[in-house]
């Protein structure tokens, strides 16, 4: 896992896998702290994607005017969209969010297998299912010569600042947490259930898309199959890993992110099989939870009498 810090160039490929996964943890552990569990923001990152994919592919020469901020736009737009599909189904008929945001995941990525082996495959792409390499003013500018890191970055880290400040410092942060940690006291106060729910899930998805916007406004340059990355199942365990709070989730964001770097080193040097990693990230997070359980809660062994 030394591989990430032996050089300028990996430490900055670690910035660029932090990027999507704080992002996407953040708008995750907002919903999280309020007993709304969003796991399909992979499917939302996908979707993402895809809205923010439209205007290049329409418009390969740039001729959009502010082409980027309207991709980002509507790459918000549609994970938030998405996402709140599941809001309406558990408002309305009481469906489990859980089940719902797993199964549009899958929904998800048939539309991207649909539009890349369909209308927007690119036709000069030697029949690779791709869109067409997006026009530099739909790229996002980079933060440091020589590297792939872009201002995506930013936007994490801008996501984090307004994260603390929701969850710490706004009456709409107070509700969300009332609502997590005491349901009947949240019903008690008047704090609308619904509206939590709906709340929750829009801001996961919202930052989903903006992810999946700058994946392929950011280091691919166009929509491709590699676009579901399990960035969206990874910022679960980013989320959880830095005890659902903004200032740990990027702590944890930048620590998982050394595990993809290391883990993609050491399977080529090591022959690991890719698995390997999604293994240790596995191993990653239960055993924080039963660190987590063990200081929450104390074992104790009680001693039957018999009368």
């Amino acid at each position: 896992m030394l591989k990430p810090f032996l050089s300028w160039y990996s430490f900055s490929e670690v910035l660029l896998k932090m990027a999507p996964l704080l992002l996407i943890a953040q708008g995750l552990a907002i919903g999280f702290r309020a007993n709304v569990f969003n796991i399909g923001a992979e499917g939302q990152f996908i979707v993402g994607a895809v809205c923010a994919s439209a205007l290049p592919v329409y418009y390969p020469d740039g001729a959009f005017p502010m082409m980027l901020p309207a991709m980002i736009i509507a790459g918000a737009v549609g994970g938030m969209v998405f996402a709140m599909i599941a809001a309406g189904l558990r408002t309305r008929f009481g469906a489990s969010e859980i089940l719902v945001t797993l199964m549009l995941s899958l929904i998800a990525v048939q539309i991207l297998n649909y539009l890349l082996l369909g209308p927007w495959k690119d036709p000069r792409g030697f029949n690779f299912p791709q869109s067409v390499m997006f026009p530099d003013n739909a790229l996002l500018p980079l933060l440091f010569e020589g590297t792939r890191t872009n201002v995506s970055l930013l936007f994490a880290l801008g996501a984090s600042v307004l994260a603390h400040f929701l969850m710490q410092n706004h009456f709409r942060g107070y509700q969300l947490r009332t609502a997590g940690l005491a349901p009947r006291a949240a019903l008690y106060a008047g704090f609308s259930a619904p509206r939590m729910i709906w709340l929750s899930l829009a801001l996961g998805g919202l930052a989903a898309g903006i992810a999946g916007a700058s994946e392929v406004a950011g280091p691919l340059g166009q929509l491709q199959r590699s676009v579901p990355s399990g960035y969206g199942y990874a910022a679960i365990i980013v989320a959880y890993m830095g005890g659902l709070r903004p200032l740990g989730i990027v702590a944890s964001s930048f620590l998982i992110s050394v595990v993809y770097i290391g883990g993609d080193s050491a399977t080529v040097t090591a022959g690991l099989p890719v698995a390997a990693v999604e293994v240790f990230q596995g191993f990653l997070l239960v055993f924080y939870l039963l660190t987590f359980t063990l200081i929450r809660y104390r074992v104790t062994f009680v001693r039957k009498t018999i009368a």
